[in-house]
C-alpha cells in the first residue's frame, strides 16, 4: 500500500484554466462490456504494478469480503465433533484421517508463505488450538508440535529480516499459541514416532507369515496388505518434516556456520517430498468414503475432506484477523512451492560467502532472476546482514575498503570515523537489505535510497576539496588522507549509478514502460551505463600505481573502451549494455523520426510529463546531473538508419561479448549472461539491415519489440502486413 505523501500529483498536471477534461464514460463502459471475471484493463500507461493502491474486488488478499462462521469457540466446535480423538474406531480409516490432516496441514503453510494470515490457514487446524487433546494420539501430537514450531522459526527469521512488511499478515500471531511447553522436545517426539513405524514397516517387509506379524508388532491398522503402503506415507510425512526443521534450525546459525549441513537436510527434503508424491496413487485408491476423481484442487492426497479444520474459526476468536474467505492452495501446489521454496535455499547454502561487495550483488541480483518467495528472501537478509555486519563476522567498513580498493593500512586509518564515511557503511547494509525484497518494493527503496547516495557523494566530494583542493604543501599523513577520501568518493559514485541502473532496469521486470517509452527509458540507461564505467574505471585506475604519475593526461574513458587491454571484464561487460542502450535508443528513435511508429498520443499526458514521472527520483537525486528532457529530444531528434547502418552499436556489443567468453569461462551466470547479450545483438543486428534494404518508408513493413532473450532489452521483430 503506498503511503499518502506518494499520492500527490505532479504540479504539472494540477487542475487550473489550462486543463482540459475528458468524458472516459464511453471507453469505461466499452471496457466493462468486453471484460470477464478477473480482468483489468492494462493500458500502455498503466498496470497493476504502475498503480500506486489498487482494490481488486474478490481478491482475498485486497478485498476482505466475509464468510459466516459455523462455530463461535473452539469449545462449541469440539463438542460438535468438528474435531475427533481418535478419528475413527477403524485404525484404518484413523490412519487415513491422520494423512489428511497432514496434507491439509501442508497445504496450509504454503497458502500462509504466500501472505494470507496464519490465523486462517495453519492455525484453522482445531488440533493445534489446543494441542493437549492430541496427546492420547502420539502420531499426529508429535507432527503438530513440530508444525508449530516450524511457525515458530519461520516467523522468527522473517521477523528478524524485517521483510515481513511486504505481507502484513504475515508475523501477526493474533494471540495464537504459538510457544508452547514442551516445543522445544518435538524432535525427540518425532523421532520416537517415526522411530515404531519404521520397526512396524520393517516387520511387514520381513519374510515371515503375517500371522507372526500380528502377534510380534501391532499393525498401524487392521488390513495387513495395506500396511506396508501406510506406512511408507506417514514415513515420508514425518522424515520431511523433521528435515525441514533442521534446515530452518542450521540457516539460522551464526555467520553462516550452518549453511553445509543445511543443504545436506535440504536434498533429504526434497527426497522426501518426491515420496509423498508417489503415495498419490495409493492414497486415492485405498481413500476411505466419496472422493471426486478430480485432485487438482484437492488439498489432500487421498482427495478426501480432512477432518479438525475451520477456516472462519479465528475470525471470531481474534478480534484483528480480518474476516477473509481465502482460497488454500492445492495439495499438488504446496508440493510444488516447497520444492522451490528448497531449491532457493540451497541456492542461498551454496553460497561462498564472498567478501567482496561486487561479488555479493552479483550474487543476489541472480538469486532475484528465481524469483524467491519471502521464506527464502528473509533467509538471504539474515545471512548477509548480522549484528551490523557482513555474515555477522566482517566489519562494513572492512567491506567498503575492499571495494573501494583501500589500501591495506586504510582499516587502521582514523578516516573510517569520518562523520561521511560512517553513514557510508548504514548505506551499504541497507542496500543489501532492499536488494533482498521483492522486485515491486525494491524499485521502490532503490529510489529512495538513490538520494541518500547521492548526497553523501556530493558531501564526500566537498569535503574532498575544502580540505584538499588549496593545500599546496601537505604532510604524508594528510596525503594518505587525501588519497583514501578520494578513493571513497569514486567508489560512492560508482555505487549511485550501479543503484541507478538497477532502478532502470527493475521497471522492464516490472511491466512498467510501453513500448512508446521504451526510447527514452534506454536512452536514460545509456547515459547511466556510461557513467557506471566511468566510475569504475576511474576506480581501478585511481588503485593502480601507474596512473599516479604527474602529468598524466586523463582519458576519455567512455570512448574505445573495447581497445584498452587493461580494462578490467566486469567494465567490457558494461560496454556491452551501453551498445545495447544506445543502439536501441537510436533504432527506436530512427523508427520515430522516420515512420513515425512507436509513439503515443495521449489526452492525459504529454511525453514530457511522463520523463518527469518515469525519472523524477533519479532527477531528484542529480543522477546524472544536467540530465533533462530536452537534451534527450536533443540527442535523439536527428538518428536516422542511414547513421545507424554505418555505426552498428549491436555489431560492437556482440563482438566485445564473444571476446569476454574466456574472460568467463568459469563462470555459468555470465557466460548465460554473454549469451543473451549476443542474441539480442544478432536479431537487432538483423533486424536493423533488414529495414534499410526493404525500405524505411515501405508501408507494408512492422516493427514490434518482445523481450524473448533478455528480460531488460528487446529485440526488434521486423514482418510484412
Amino acid at each position: 500500500m503506498a503511503d499518502k505523501g506518494d499520492l500527490q500529483l505532479p504540479s504539472s498536471i494540477s487542475s487550473g484554466e489550462q486543463t482540459v477534461w475528458a468524458d472516459v464514460s464511453p471507453l469505461l463502459e466499452s471496457a466493462c462490456k468486453d471484460l470477464r471475471d478477473g480482468e483489468l484493463i492494462h493500458g500502455e500507461n498503466f498496470s497493476l504494478f504502475a498503480a500506486m493502491s489498487a482494490l481488486e474486488i474478490m481478491d482475498p488478499k485486497m478485498d476482505s469480503g466475509i464468510e459466516s462462521c459455523g462455530y463461535h469457540s473452539v469449545e462449541e466446535a469440539i463438542e460438535n465433533g468438528a474435531a475427533p480423538i481418535p478419528f475413527s474406531f477403524d485404525k484404518t480409516v484413523d490412519v487415513q484421517c491422520t494423512i489428511d490432516v497432514m496434507d491439509h496441514l501442508l497445504a496450509c503453510e504454503a497458502t500462509w508463505h504466500k501472505g494470507h494470515s496464519l490465523a486462517q490457514t495453519v492455525f484453522s487446524c482445531i488440533y493445534l488450538l489446543r494441542l493437549d487433546r492430541t496427546s492420547s494420539h502420539a502420531l499426529l501430537h508429535s507432527y503438530c508440535r513440530i508444525i508449530r514450531a516450524t511457525c515458530n522459526a519461520v516467523i522468527t527469521v522473517v521477523s528478524d529480516a524485517r521483510t515481513h512488511e511486504e505481507e502484513d499478515l504475515f508475523t501477526m500471531a493474533y494471540g495464537l499459541p504459538l510457544n508452547g511447553e514442551g516445543d522445544e522436545k518435538c524432535l525427540s517426539m518425532l523421532n520416537a514416532v517415526e522411530e515404531t513405524i519404521s520397526r512396524q514397516l520393517r516387520a511387514c517387509k520381513a519374510p515371515s507369515s503375517k500371522k507372526r506379524v500380528l502377534e510380534d508388532i501391532e499393525p498401524l491398522q487392521t488390513n495387513l496388505d495395506l500396511e506396508e503402503g501406510y506406512c511408507k506415507a506417514l514415513l515420508c510425512r514425518l522424515r520431511f518434516r523433521k528435515h525441514f526443521y533442521h534446515v530452518l534450525v542450521c540457516m539460522r546459525k551464526p555467520q553462516g556456520r550452518g549453511l553445509e549441513l543445511a543443504r545436506k537436510h535440504i536434498a533429504s527434503c526434497i527426497s522426501e517430498l518426491a515420496s509423498i508424491l508417489k503415495s498419490l496413487e495409493f492414497l486415492r485408491s485405498n481413500a476411505y468414503g466419496s472422493c471426486q476423481d478430480d485432485i487438482e484442487d484437492k488439498t489432500t492426497a487421498s482427495g478426501c475432506q480432512p477432518v479438525g479444520f475451520d477456516a472462519n474459526l479465528n475470525s471470531r476468536l481474534s478480534a484483528p484477523t480480518p474476516p477473509r474467505s481465502i482460497r488454500t492452495l492445492s495439495w499438488k501446489k504446496a508440493i510444488e512451492y516447497f520444492e522451490k521454496l528448497l531449491h532457493d535455499l540451497d541456492i542461498i547454502c551454496s553460497f561462498s560467502l564472498d567478501p567482496l561487495l561486487e561479488g555479493i550483488l552479483h550474487f543476489v541480483v541472480q538469486f532475484q532472476k528465481f524469483q524467491p518467495d519471502l521464506v527464502a528472501r528473509a533467509h538471504l537478509q539474515r545471512l548477509l546482514v548480522q549484528d551490523g555486519k557482513l555474515y555477522g563476522r566482517d566489519l562494513i567498513f572492512d567491506v567498503i575498503s575492499r571495494a573501494a580498493a583501500l589500501p591495506e593500512d586504510a582499516k587502521n586509518h582514523a578516516i573510517q570515523k569520518n562523520e561521511f564515511v560512517v553513514p557510508l557503511g548504514q548505506l551499504v547494509i541497507n542496500l543489501l537489505k532492499i536488494l533482498c525484497t521483492n522486485a515491486a518494493w525494491q524499485r521502490r527503496k532503490l529510489g529512495k535510497i538513490l538520494q541518500d547516495w547521492g548526497v553523501i557523494s556530493v558531501q564526500l566530494e566537498l569535503a574532498f576539496k575544502r580540505e584538499f583542493g588549496e593545500m599546496p604543501n601537505i604532510s604524508v599523513d594528510e596525503n594518505v588522507y587525501m588519497k583514501l577520501s578520494k578513493h571513497l568518493l569514486i567508489w560512492a559514485e560508482e555505487q549511485t549509478y550501479w543503484i541507478a541502473s538497477r532502478f532502470l532496469m527493475l521497471g522492464f521486470e516490472l511491466e512498467l514502460y510501453s513500448p512508446s517509452e521504451y526510447c527514452m527509458v534506454y536512452w536514460y540507461m545509456y547515459i547511466v551505463l556510461i557513467k557506471l564505467a566511468e566510475k569504475a574505471q576511474l576506480k581501478m585506475v585511481t588503485s593502480s600505481e601507474t596512473a599516479k604519475r604527474k602529468g598524466k593526461k586523463k582519458r576519455d574513458l567512455s570512448k574505445d573502451m573495447g581497445r584498452d587491454s587493461q580494462i578490467p571484464p566486469t567494465v567490457l561487460l558494461l560496454q556491452c549494455y551501453i551498445c545495447l542502450s544506445e543502439g536501441l535508443a537510436m533504432m527506436l528513435a530512427a523508427l520515430r523520426n522516420e515512420r513515425k511508429v512507436i509513439q503515443r498520443l495521449s489526452i492525459f499526458n504529454t511525453e514530457h510529463e511522463r520523463f518527469n514521472q518515469h525519472f523524477e527520483l533519479l532527477q531528484k537525486a542529480h543522477v546524472p546531473d544536467h540530465i533533462s528532457y530536452l537534451l534527450f529530444k536533443e540527442s535523439t531528434i536527428e538518428a536516422r538508419f542511414s547513421t545507424l547502418v554505418k555505426y552498428n552499436y549491436f555489431r560492437d556489443a556482440q563482438t566485445i561479448a564473444k571476446e569476454l567468453r574466456s574472460s568467463f569461462s568459469s563462470d555459468p551466470d555470465r557466460l548465460a549472461e554473454l549469451r543473451q547479450i549476443e542474441q539480442v545483438s544478432e536479431r537487432n543486428r538483423v533486424a536493423l539491415n533488414v529495414i534499410s534494404q526493404v525500405g524505411v518508408h515501405d508501408p507494408s513493413l512492422k516493427v514490434s519489440f518482445e523481450f524473448s532473450h533478455h528480460p531488460c532489452f528487446a529485440i526488434a521483430v521486423v514482418k510484412r502486413s
